[in-house]
This record gives structure tokens, C-alpha cells and sequence, in this order.
């Protein structure tokens, strides 16, 4: 079975994904959505529609009101690769998410999460 694009999926599958990981962990949607919001320029409210909306999780980055300038200082490894080595952009910005999600569910402070 060939392995599905992370680009062509629903944002509203993968979404509630990143939120029950940090929740699992002691932490809450509205954290999730805080550092998503950080990181794309979107508003709690436009999280909240776009996971009912049919919109893949590619366009959701593609289409961020403002991708946060900072996030390139954001670095380490998710999955065994390290972030800042992603040499395609949009795959380099989903992974910022993911890395900012799992520094959510470690327990780190959003005020450190928050870089610049």
C-alpha cells in the first residue's frame, strides 16, 4: 500500500491528532491551538472552521494568513529528522508543527516554545 501524502490529507483528521497527543499529556486544545496559531497567523476561531472544512493539511500551511518568522528558529528532530535540514518548505513548515507539538507535550512552557 503506497504511503498517503501528509500534503493531501485533512487538515480536520490530522489536526485532532497534534491536540490528543499534548492533551494525553496533560496539556489543552487551546495550548494547541495557541502555538498553531503562533506558527500560521491563523485565529482560534479560523482552527475551529477549518477542521470542519474540507481543506488538506498542505493547503493549510500554503494558505496561513502569517507564517511566523521565528519558526526557522526552531530546531531538532521529529520523526528522526532534524526540522531545520527539510529541504522542501512546505514539508519543513508541517514539521515546525509537529515539533512545537512535541515540545507542548514535554511539558515545556509556552513562553519558551515561543521563539523571538
Amino acid at each position: 500500500m503506497p504511503r498517503m501524502d501528509v500534503t493531501q490529507m485533512s487538515f480536520g483528521k490530522l489536526y485532532p491528532l497534534l491536540v490528543n497527543k499534548a492533551v494525553k499529556k496533560g496539556r489543552t486544545r487551546a495550548e494547541v491551538d495557541q502555538v498553531t496559531a503562533w506558527l500560521t497567523g491563523y485565529t482560534e476561531a479560523d482552527l475551529a472552521r477549518l477542521e470542519q472544512a474540507d481543506i488538506t493539511y498542505g493547503d493549510f500551511f500554503r494558505q496561513a494568513p502569517a507564517m511566523n518568522p521565528s519558526r526557522l528558529l526552531i530546531t531538532g528532530k521529529v520523526c528522526g529528522v532534524r526540522v531545520e535540514e527539510i529541504p522542501d518548505p512546505l514539508m519543513r513548515d508541517i514539521r515546525y508543527l509537529d515539533k512545537l507539538v512535541d515540545e507542548l507535550a514535554k511539558g515545556k512552557p509556552l513562553e519558551q516554545i515561543f521563539r523571538g
